[in-house]
């Protein structure tokens, strides 16, 4: 799993907004039924799990899903199994400190669920559950903000793939404790009552666009406030 890049995004007083673009590896591992899918599951990469369940949202930027990662979405369209798809549909990546807790967690509903049934369920007219990673290239998308206002006006116009990049990158790939936008209004604005704000949004719930609106309501419910 590899980000590359191009240069800080962050300095004290102006941020630099990088979009992102994808590059996928087939990793020629796949799952016919829900057994092997677990199986395969506790043996891929941890960069495979941060595809089928992070990166998930910027293939899917502008929609907004009932299942949102891989796993879900295959098991409910392919292999017909709503109950399994309802149950890993709920998993939130953003409650586990690292991948490898996501993928335990990702075993442990397959395992349990499996454990009901009498038959294991598996693909009849559907596809294979085929296995993949991901690179992300860094893209400069020249935008840089120097307040809160031409921070919020960026963020209203900028490419989804910036929101994925600062929001969900930095947090997962980047290993850092929040996102880069609530970084910069904490340390480069010193707005830390909007920065926790911010940092409060999960990026889970809803598709990039419903992101970036949520970004642009905490922008201007402070901006209205008195000074």
């Amino acid at each position: 799993m590899m980000t590359q890049r191009t240069g800080h995004t962050i300095s004290d007083s102006t941020f630099t907004f990088i979009g992102c673009s994808e590059v996928q590896e087939i990793l020629g591992q796949q799952a016919e039924d829900e057994k092997e899918l677990a199986e395969l599951v506790e043996e891929i990469p941890l960069d495979s799990i941060h595809f089928h369940t992070h990166s998930y949202f910027l293939r899917h930027r502008f929609i907004e899903r009932a299942y949102p990662n891989d796993f879900a979405q295959w098991v409910v369209m392919q292999v017909g199994d709503h109950v399994l798809g309802e149950r890993l549909a709920v998993v939130d990546p953003f409650d586990y400190p690292n991948l490898e807790d996501l993928r335990e967690e990702i075993i442990s509903i397959i395992d349990d669920h499996l454990s009901r049934m009498s038959i294991i369920p598996r693909v009849v007219f559907g596809e294979p559950f085929h296995f993949k990673r991901s690179r992300i290239l860094e893209v400069p998308i020249g935008l840089e903000a120097r307040s809160l206002a031409e921070f919020r006006q960026a963020v209203s116009e900028v490419d989804v793939s910036a929101i994925y990049f600062h929001m969900f990158e930095a947090h997962f790939r980047l290993g850092r404790e929040e996102s880069d936008f609530s970084a910069w209004i904490r340390s480069g604005l010193g707005l830390h009552e909007l920065a926790d704000c911010i940092r409060s949004i999960n990026p889970y719930l809803g598709s990039l666009e419903r992101l970036r609106s949520s970004l642009i309501t905490a922008c201007d419910e402070f901006l209205a406030k008195p000074s």
